[in-house]
């Protein structure tokens, strides 16, 4: 008899996202546990069971709920990244009827980025109401030596890393809570400079603390002249290096080239893919992506799902966004 539950054997969950080829870090018992030492963040997961309990599939996400502003009642939403896991698509519309339980009165959409080609099972997602759109990405394959990787990098970025190292900018992994404040505040202002939305410190405390031990995030912070002026931080699962988050002073030139570069020397041989964390959608403007397209990867479009709950508080919170951005 197939049943769907929301607990499970902790070694069981984490056998069956390492087993699966599409399992990424963020479906394992420990990116739920991140979640859980984060403020505003509530994870979910939910295991559809084969008698006798043998596990078929699983979804994993975080429902993130805004506050402290105006808008606080209207963002709350749910991120699922990576999507389900699942043998058969016929099992994705049990689990997604579990979920729609309990996002139905809490959330106004959720999201689910792809990390893979999710064609097989685009069909179950739309009749569960979930619309795909276009999303580009970069994979850049790190399974060679760090000269191959060199050779395929767009020769503007190959002097802008050169320069950086001219420049007196060193790079090193973070080490201690101090360092962590330092890299923070550099991806706060970063993402204050776009005017999007960042996480509390919270998140990135629970990753250095959880993650780091295990081998399964780094955290780089680029200095020069003994100031922060960079920083990047990425986890490492499965074979694949994830491009989290990323931060920079407004005035440092070609630190963000340096922190990549120093990532993928890193990662040279030990790992398969480095996911370069999303360039946008094709047909609108990212700025971000002529940066990522020059470190020589594949463009690939998994795109995105989205399902709106409540269509009222969606058109409330654009209104919303664009009189603060406005203001």
């Amino acid at each position: 008899m197939i049943k769907v539950t929301d607990s499970l054997d902790i070694e069981k969950w984490s056998q069956f996202v390492h087993d699966d080829p599409h399992g990424t870090i963020f479906q394992t018992p420990e990116m739920c546990d991140v979640y859980k030492e984060t403020k505003n963040y509530t994870p979910f997961h939910y295991f559809l069971l084969d008698d006798p309990d043998k596990l078929i599939a699983m979804m994993h996400g975080v429902f993130i709920r805004d506050t402290g502003s105006f808008l606080s009642h209207f963002t709350a939403r749910s991120v699922i990244q990576g999507g389900p896991l699942y043998q058969s698509v016929d099992d994705i519309p049990e689990l997604f009827e579990k979920y729609d339980e309990f996002i139905a009165t809490k959330g106004v959409y959720t999201q689910i980025r792809n990390l893979w080609d999710t064609t097989l099972m685009k069909n179950s997602l739309q009749q569960a109401g979930y619309l795909y759109d276009e999303h580009l990405n970069f994979l850049i394959n790190l399974n060679r030596t760090e000269d191959k990787i060199w050779q395929d990098i767009h020769k503007n970025r190959r002097k802008g890393i050169s320069r950086a190292e001219k420049s007196g900018i060193i790079i090193r992994k973070v080490e201690r809570i101090s360092e962590l404040y330092q890299s923070y505040d550099l991806i706060k202002s970063t993402y204050s400079r776009v005017k999007m939305p960042i996480a509390d410190i919270s998140l990135f405390k629970s990753a250095f603390k959880q993650l780091v031990p295990k081998g399964m995030a780094d955290f780089y912070l680029a200095l020069q002249d003994c100031e922060a002026v960079g920083t990047r931080i990425v986890l490492k699962y499965n074979g694949i290096v994830h491009d989290w988050y990323a931060g920079s002073k407004q005035d440092a030139i070609y630190v963000d080239e340096a922190l990549v570069w120093q990532i993928l020397k890193d990662n040279a041989g030990k790992y398969n893919i480095f996911e370069f964390g999303g360039a946008g959608h094709p047909d609108k403007e990212y700025g971000v992506r002529e940066f990522k397209r020059r470190f020589g990867g594949t463009e690939v479009n998994y795109g995105r799902y989205q399902k709106v709950h409540s269509k009222i508080k969606k058109k409330m919170i654009e209104v919303g966004i664009r009189i603060k951005r406005t203001l």
